[in-house]
């Protein structure tokens, strides 16, 4: 921070900032809010809009809430005790604020000082508004930006009250508040933060609105501001007294858009949040200070996009100084108004044009900023593209193959919230008490309703809702029909998962269990005879008699697979003396038929986790196959996570679910296939 502080940039941000304080005296501050100020504090109340007006004041001179007042407050106080100029302590205060809000875009964006300094600290979007005109937007956009920070650390609660306290201090940072609750509900893990969001906003309007509600004279002066007749003045009267008001539809719509979006991830929503704003700016004719409301999102697109971004804010901003110079003259301190106009002598129609033109110029860079921002931040956002179709996920394999642990383990990274799965076992087409079983077995597609598993599952990658049945494995009964709705990550796991060629081309990603054949038959053994209530000598015969059908229709949707996972144990005579003081240890065979990423997987793997890997390359077929021998903890290989594929993280839970050992690492690649195959689908 010490080296920020020294950096030319920022002295000569801040030497900019101190010589406007000391130079200008601006008509805002001067004629409304230093004298608001002035006498709410010589006589002290809780109402000073009462007090205000009955000294006669102007009913237009503070049209703000009781954020506004008390942000003010000590430096006002300050400079009545010290007998030093108000304008002084109202200067202060923007610079405080302005600091407070530059820090906290250090910490949104970090390590990108140098921008910062160029994009925000030297933005005329920043000086001309708050030092040259006198203008007080930078406290809302703070405490706005303040509720994104929190909203971002999880800090729900702080964020609702932050919310609330940028609309106490202007009553416009209210368009943002439907943009939050969206987000939240739109984005599963944090839905169920969405009451500790409404809690904060509800205790802090408690606090700030309900007594500036009722101190009468306070809505008054804020619902007579004029600058609120501003977002009427772009119409399409229809005849007969009706009119479409164009910025009330265009908020309205996107809106509604933004609600359409099935997950929004934290960069979408500020994204669109920061469109709502500039919007809404362009399309009024706005204040000086609104443009204000835009800064965070043009200086975190700048920060996302690069020089062609820079370049098209900078014509902005420069548009914005020219127009807003030419419309607005500056009050210097000692020399008197400086009108821009005025000292070119133009005649009225001649000026009229030349400010229009000016203002044409700057809504048009403003509206191919919107352009450029939605194109870039909006549609090409990954959240955005996965809201269109959920990602799913195809496992097959051999009955006692792990298909539900493994369908489980996955489910566990993404969050039960945005995973909906779809079990083959459920499209048995009989209980198993009906006598066709005596004749066929599970394992034989035609006992089973695969229509109506690839129908169901053409659904909900549709994204539509199916209602389907449960097949209970300790009764061997099917549950009554019950609804499933689609999801972000569908996994549809099965005997017969890959069997149907329409079954394959439904998933983004299909894996086969290939579990060594001992290993397998011990493990139903295991589960059968202990979860689900059969008896050993019935197990055993079920090998025998499925065996054939195995071969026929299970093995071989292996070469369908995109990655084929093969759990062994180390060395087979571990079966034989497997027990509590000689416990059962594993090596993992994963081979994948469009790369496993093999270099960089092999090295953490190694050196992170502490495994034994050899790779093994076909030249032929392109398969790569990675043998993993030794034990993993679940920290490392989330650790490991970050590093192979930190892109696919934020689709993953708040907490996900990390196993440990080779269940972990089967984990592991999988989310490594699934961030290949999500950027596939977004390149395509």
């Amino acid at each position: 921070m010490k080296k920020l502080f020294l950096n030319p940039l920022f002295i000569l941000g801040l030497g900019l900032r101190l010589g406007l304080i000391a130079l200008i005296a601006a008509p805002p501050a001067t004629e409304w809010y230093l004298p608001f100020l002035d006498v709410s504090t010589s006589r002290f109340t809780l109402n000073p809009w009462e007090v205000w007006t009955s000294s006669g004041g102007s009913p237009v001179a503070f049209p703000y809430g009781y954020v506004m007042w008390l942000v003010f407050l000590p430096l006002t106080l300050l400079c009545k005790l010290i007998g030093a100029p108000l304008i002084l302590g109202y200067g202060l205060t923007i610079l405080g604020a302005d600091l407070a809000l530059f820090a906290l875009l250090r910490r949104l964006l970090p390590d990108r000082d140098k921008l910062l300094l160029i994009a925000y600290w030297l933005s005329p979007l920043v000086l001309l508004p708050s030092y040259g005109l006198g203008l007080n937007d930078l406290i809302p956009v703070l405490l706005l930006t303040l509720s994104l920070y929190l909203l971002r650390q999880l800090k729900l609660e702080y964020a609702g009250a932050a919310c609330i306290a940028a609309i106490s201090a202007k009553l416009s940072m209210v368009l943002a508040l439907p943009f939050f609750v969206i987000y939240l509900l739109h984005n599963r893990p944090l839905r169920q933060f969405l009451g500790k969001f409404l809690r904060g906003c509800g205790i802090a309007f408690v606090i700030l609105g309900v007594p500036f509600a009722l101190s009468g004279s306070g809505p008054q002066m804020l619902f007579g501001n004029r600058e609120l007749d501003k977002v009427y003045l772009f119409a399409f009267d229809l005849g007969s007294s009706v009119s479409i008001y164009i910025v009330p539809l265009v908020y309205l719509v996107t809106l509604y858009t933004t609600w359409r979006v099935r997950r929004l991830n934290y960069e979408l929503f500020q994204a669109i949040l920061g469109l709502v704003f500039l919007l809404v700016v362009l399309m009024t004719p706005a204040s000086p200070g609104w443009f204000l409301w835009t800064v965070p999102l043009l200086v975190s697109y700048q920060a996302m996009s690069g020089r062609i971004a820079i370049i098209l804010t900078a014509l902005f901003s420069a548009a914005y100084t020219l127009n807003t110079l030419l419309t607005t003259p500056l009050h210097l301190a000692s020399f008197g108004k400086l009108d821009v106009l005025a000292e070119l002598q133009m005649g009225p129609q001649t000026a009229h044009h030349l400010t229009s033109l000016f203002h044409t110029g700057l809504v048009a860079t403003g509206i191919i900023l919107v352009l450029r921002i939605a194109r870039e931040t909006v549609r090409r956002n990954d959240y955005f593209r996965l809201s269109r179709r959920p990602f799913v996920i195809g496992v097959a394999g051999d009955s006692g193959a792990g298909k539900d642990t493994f369908a489980d383990a996955i489910k566990g990274l993404f969050g039960g919230h945005s995973v909906t799965t779809l079990s083959g076992d459920d499209y048995h087409l009989w209980d198993r008490q009906k006598p066709m079983w005596q004749v066929m077995t599970h394992l034989n597609p035609m006992a089973n309703d695969l229509e109506g598993f690839a129908g169901d599952l053409v659904a909900l990658a549709d994204g539509k809702s199916i209602h389907s049945r449960h097949y209970n494995h300790q009764t061997g009964k099917m549950s009554r029909p019950f609804r499933i709705n689609s999801n972000d990550f569908i996994i549809a796991s099965g005997l017969h998962a890959l069997y149907l060629p329409i079954l394959r081309e439904c998933y983004n990603l299909s894996i086969y269990l290939d579990i060594d054949e001992a290993l397998r038959r011990h493990f139903k053994l295991q589960r059968d005879v202990h979860q689900r209530g059969h008896t050993v000598e019935r197990v055993l015969a079920s090998f025998e008699k499925r065996e054939p059908d195995s071969a026929r229709f299970i093995r071989p949707q292996a070469a369908h697979a995109d990655l084929a996972l093969s759990l062994q144990p180390i060395h087979p005579r571990m079966l034989e003396e497997a027990n509590d003081r000689h416990p059962l240890r594993f090596k993992l065979v994963a081979r994948s038929r469009h790369g496993l990423n093999e270099l960089l997987l092999t090295r953490i793997l190694v050196g992170v986790c502490g495994l034994h890997v050899d790779v093994i390359v076909s030249d032929e077929a392109g398969e790569v196959e990675l043998v993993i021998e030794g034990e993993t903890s679940a920290d490392d290989i989330a650790l490991a996570a970050q590093m192979i594929c930190p892109r696919i993280l934020e689709f993953l839970d708040i907490k996900p679910a990390w196993k440990d050992g080779m269940v972990g690492l089967m984990q592991l690649i999988t989310l490594s296939h699934v961030n290949q195959a999500l950027t596939k689908r977004f390149i395509w």
